[in-house]
């Protein structure tokens, strides 16, 4: 029914009926969203959605049928975008949708990112902080502007590998450590006491709002 529906409202739809089959499409494809219910016959949604947030910042809408709202609030603490219980009008799935959509596309399109002392002008493709250019390789400013454009979420390393890669700045021939250590030594007061690019021990980097 929902494919059925969000088909003739103009979007292409990929059906998985397993956790399994989901990933293994999402992997191969890229979906622009993902609505993900809890209750899977090989898994738990909740776990799903930690694991996708772990390396992946596509927009996720949630379905229950689960009333509980605590349920409602794990969900949104694990990473998801929104949140539906069922049963549910198909029209207001579709306006939540479309409101992930647009927040994710807003996020692509901003030209200047700021953070506090720091501002990520992403069309110029230079980072400053208190109007001092900083030293940065194109790649390594584009490894910056993913985690910016993501704040609060955990990337994994291979995450930023695959998302800076083909973009023909520059070979990634070092590995992504090395490159945050030198993007911190440009944007940090202190790269051995990081504030806004943050190791996350067994998962990767967050990048936070760090006040100044």
């Amino acid at each position: 029914m929902i494919c059925g529906y969000l088909s003739e409202s103009g979007y292409a739809v990929t059906l998985s009926g397993t956790v399994a089959e989901g990933l293994a499409q999402h992997a191969k494809q890229g979906f622009d969203a993902i609505i993900l219910d809890i209750m899977l016959p090989d898994g738990d949604g909740l776990e799903v959605c930690r694991s996708l947030r772990a390396t992946d910042t596509v927009p996720i809408l949630m379905l229950t049928a689960k009333g509980d709202p605590m349920d409602r609030v794990v969900g949104l603490e694990l990473g998801a975008d929104d949140y539906l219980p069922k049963p549910f009008d198909p029209r207001e799935l579709l306006a939540r949708l479309r409101a992930i959509l647009r927040c994710g596309r807003a996020d692509d399109r901003a030209d200047i990112l700021r953070f506090g002392a720091l501002e990520i002008d992403c069309r110029a493709l230079v980072a400053r902080i208190d109007g001092r250019v900083c030293n940065l390789t194109a790649h390594q400013f584009r490894i910056l502007e993913i985690m910016a454009k993501s704040p609060g979420r955990v990337l994994s390393r291979n995450y930023l590998m695959d998302q800076s890669k083909g973009t023909d700045l520059e070979a990634f021939d070092r590995s992504i450590d090395v490159h945050i250590s030198r993007i911190r030594a440009e944007i940090e007061d202190d790269p051995k006491h990081p504030r806004r690019v943050i190791t996350v021990r067994g998962a990767g980097y967050v990048f936070a709002r760090a006040q100044d």
